[in-house]
């Protein structure tokens, strides 16, 4: 028995120009644009239950914002809280968002997007029609690679530099599955979604862009008339664009940027090319199954602070407040060194009273035997793996990586013993990836 709806829609949000740039521990303010962003709603009904999982281009939600618009969209489309799937691309050239932030052009703009955001979902409701859902799983290589090293003098680095001879190998791996869902609706426009996880930061700059997802879709979209895509980004916190080691051809349209990355929007659009690519070679020949209903979770767990010790402290002042006031020149450490020192004080900071541990949420929607887990900010590759293995009992599990809300970064236990950026940045204490892991997965098998 077949009982799917489906819909789409899709609208701008592109921010005024001279708003706060996201990603970065610098300043930057958006200069023009490069390609639109934007907000776009899938909707999918069993005649029971409905859900819509929007993808968003933009870094991050922070959590009380995102619940803010959760709440919103909720009453604006008479659909249950916990049935709203809000997932962000990450992309590091699109705005500052939060309904609190400091400056006036962002809380307006956070406004309006918010009300885009809902129009956009009842749009797609609108859009509903009877559908058949078909999925299967591509790769992409070469285009995420990991960012955490082992250096030769036994220190741990992400992002160490192109050709950097000090090197000594790579540390975690790499996920170059593509998830692909395909919705054939009767009497419209077929969808595709599309899953895949890696760090959209490679554009750069003081330009507005959606970065390589937005090329994902816009590329899909030409190649195959009458189909719309929507894409969703995966586990992605260890994984990025940055091959340290490029072969011959490789490093093409890019440049070499302040924090020791090669970076440029001609890669970005081969990444986007890359992973379209993936996901057309088997659109045609995916399994097709029945959808006999839908269904949504919402689970709220805690996971200890990762406090800093009172040994710790007064160094961190220190470079916290040497960056604060535009200093970095007097913290000695360049690059992604100094990025790493930079953030990882800030954190130290501001956890330095605590509290002891965080709420955490994780969203889960089930359409058929195909499951979405939504993670609140930046898990490794290991989560979603470890997520995918352990519920082999679906067709397809789709990790979400800044998924209802933004928490940082969720490194596995080892990464905590190496350090790093991610480690340094995280506000929560070793454990939290296996935790996910172990959690998602109950959240998961408990539909």
């Amino acid at each position: 028995m077949n009982n799917l709806k489906v819909g789409y829609a899709k609208v701008v949000i592109t921010p005024p120009m001279g708003i706060d740039i996201s990603g970065y521990f610098q300043v930057r303010k958006a200069e023009a644009v490069l390609d639109d962003l934007h907000a776009i709603a899938l909707a999918v009904s069993d005649g029971k239950k409905t859900a819509a999982i929007v993808s968003l281009d933009l870094l991050d939600i922070p959590t009380a914002s995102a619940n803010i618009i959760r709440e919103y969209a909720s009453q604006a489309t008479g659909l249950d809280y916990k049935s709203i799937f809000l997932v962000c691309t990450h992309t590091h050239t699109g705005p500052d968002f939060s309904h609190n932030h400091k400056t006036e052009i962002v809380r307006d703009y956070f406004g309006d997007t918010k009300l885009k955001i809902a129009d956009c979902i009842n749009f797609a409701l609108a859009d509903m029609k009877d559908a058949k859902m078909a999925y299967g799983i591509s790769k992409a290589e070469r285009i995420s690679f990991v960012r955490r090293f082992r250096m030769k003098d036994g220190s741990f680095r992400t992002n160490p530099g192109v050709n950097n001879p000090e090197i000594l190998e790579p540390i975690g791996e790499v996920d170059e599955r593509v998830n692909v869902v395909r919705f054939d609706r009767e009497g419209a426009d077929d969808i595709v979604l599309i899953n895949f996880g890696t760090h959209p930061d490679t554009v750069g700059g003081n330009l507005i862009s959606a970065d390589w997802p937005g090329f994902v879709n816009r590329t899909f979209e030409a190649a195959v008339p009458g189909v719309k895509s929507i894409f969703l980004n995966g586990a992605q916190g260890d994984v990025n664009h940055v091959n340290v080691f490029p072969r011959p051809g490789e490093s093409n349209g890019m440049f070499h940027d302040f924090d020791d990355v090669d970076r440029g929007y001609p890669h970005a659009r081969h990444m986007g090319n890359v992973v379209a690519g993936a996901a057309l070679q088997v659109y045609e020949k995916l399994q097709y199954c029945d959808v006999e209903s839908i269904d949504y979770k919402n689970e709220i767990i805690k996971i200890p602070a990762n406090v800093p010790s009172p040994e710790e402290l007064p160094l961190a002042v220190k470079y916290n407040e040497l960056h604060k006031a535009g200093r970095d020149d007097e913290i000695p450490f360049k690059g992604m060194a100094l990025t790493t020192i930079v953030a990882g004080a800030a954190r130290k900071v501001r956890l330095k009273d605590g509290p002891d541990s965080f709420d955490f949420l994780l969203s889960a929607v089930r359409i058929g035997n195909l499951a979405f887990l939504g993670i609140p900010g930046e898990p490794f590759t290991s989560i979603g793996m470890g997520v995918k293995e352990n519920c082999a009992e679906y067709g397809l599990v789709l990790p979400c990586s800044n998924t209802n809300g933004y928490e940082g970064y969720f490194p596995n236990a080892e990464a905590y013993a190496e350090g790093g950026y991610e480690t340094e940045t995280s506000r929560f204490r070793a454990g939290v990836a296996e935790r996910i892991t172990e959690e998602g997965t109950k959240l998961l098998k408990s539909f």
